[in-house]
């Protein structure tokens, strides 16, 4: 799975607490590399570090020690210390103006092979591009919620994953309206 390009919200809240930090936003951006060579089939390994790269866009607060902030986003554990992280520093006025919107996407792909010898192979990829993220994960959550109703309607309770939703329970078309409009 590789995210982005786009906004995380976490990382984001990560470097405003940062001493020094005025505002700022954290860009989650895919190694094309790293994409490429699963596009290509070659299943490879890879780190964190291989896979994703850290953009962020820092106000400093006016006489703050900027190469601190700089080091300590870059080292802070649990967020930027295992992915190459590059730290732009700007002003509130271009955050406000070029960074205003909360978009993100990705791309999950897999491959594999078939055949006697493994010669032949395969790959499937989806990707996703939102302009408002927190928009769709809302979307995404009461979707689920619905899914949760028509559970309980039918006195199924307990744990449920993802992979235990019917697809259909996440509409709020009949199946009937599915059947009509969606195949």
């Amino acid at each position: 799975t590789f995210w982005g390009k786009g906004v995380s919200q976490g990382h984001s809240d990560a470097i405003r607490r940062v001493e020094g930090v005025q505002d700022g936003k954290q860009y989650t951006v895919p190694i094309e590399a790293a994409m490429e060579a699963v596009r290509r089939g070659e299943q490879p390994e890879l780190t964190t570090r291989q896979k994703h790269l850290r953009e962020c866009y820092v106000v400093a607060k006016e006489g703050a020690d900027r190469a601190k902030i700089e080091h300590d986003i870059k080292t802070m554990p649990n967020y930027f210390d295992e992915y190459d992280t590059v730290v732009h520093f700007i002003s509130q006025e271009e955050l406000d103006r070029d960074h205003a919107g909360i978009p993100h996407g990705g791309f999950v792909m897999r491959s594999g092979v078939t055949g006697a010898e493994g010669e032949h192979k395969h790959l499937i990829e989806y990707s996703l591009k939102l302009d408002s993220n927190p928009e769709f994960t809302t979307n995404v959550l009461v979707a689920f919620a619905r899914a949760v109703a028509r559970f309980a309607a039918e006195k199924s309770y307990g744990c449920k994953t993802v992979f235990d939703v019917p697809p259909a329970y996440l509409s709020p078309l009949s199946g009937e309206e599915i059947r009509a409009h969606l195949l």
